[in-house]
């Protein structure tokens, strides 16, 4: 995969965002244009954009958890906001190929980091809403976050990540606690992939999980685990 050049009018496709066919195409332009490529660039954007999000995702969860506490929302928000949740949107997206990164992102892989594709997430936001208005950004945002919504855990469970839910679990029946062991690493230093393994004695039960951090790949492994053990949710 590599980067695009910076898109023109002319190109129809540059003008174009999920649904949303831009009025001025070098807005959205911008919004896909690192700093690293030269001005202007989509950190002004981001910024805006960032607000946006947390906007439309605090509006819905406040319609879809009418007893909630304010800490349980703002603990499930910032989970559907956090940088990792973006960046496997603007992996939907196939965002980073439309990136416009200068020499040294392209080469380092840019198009491919977390923290890149998630500004350009929140950048792609704000041109949304400043070309289309505030519905066109939220039926484009409410669109990309559904499923996220839809799999946030119940609300007692909110805020707690799947290795303390995992540890609660086997606690709350006198059980040893998992192990969690390293099994691999792959991939150029900037871009690793870390494999970890999780082992129960009882239950017996192994598991692994994959991820760009070790606490990324135990926490994908703990996931795996309780989806094994835990009882359909009710």
């Amino acid at each position: 995969m590599t980067a695009h050049p910076a898109h023109t009018g002319t190109d129809p496709a540059a003008a174009r965002f999920g649904g949303h066919v831009f009025a001025d195409p070098g807005l959205l332009a911008q919004a896909l244009t690192h700093r690293s490529a030269g001005s202007p660039h989509n950190e002004r954007l981001e910024f805006l954009g960032d607000a946006l999000l947390n906007l439309i995702v605090a509006e819905q969860l406040y319609a879809r958890w009418p007893r909630a506490d304010e800490g349980a929302m703002t603990r499930a928000r910032a989970e559907l906001v956090r940088e990792s949740a973006l960046a496997g949107i603007a992996r939907e997206l196939d965002l980073g190929a439309r990136l416009t990164l200068g020499p040294g992102e392209m080469k380092s892989g840019g198009h491919r980091r977390d923290s890149i594709l998630a500004d350009a997430v929140e950048a792609v936001i704000a041109a949304l809403y400043l070309d289309g208005g505030f519905e066109t950004c939220r039926q484009a945002v409410l669109a990309w976050f559904e499923p996220l919504l839809a799999a946030l855990p119940p609300l007692h469970r909110v805020g707690k990540d799947a290795k303390t839910r995992l540890q609660e679990w086997l606690q709350a029946r006198q059980l040893p606690l998992p192990v969690y062991a390293l099994l691999g690493e792959s991939g150029d230093e900037h871009d690793k992939t870390f494999r970890v393994g999780c082992a129960l004695s009882e239950p017996a039960l192994a598991t692994e999980g994959s991820g760009s951090s070790r606490r990324a790949a135990e926490q994908r492994a703990a996931e795996a685990a309780l989806a094994r053990i835990e009882q359909p949710a009710g």
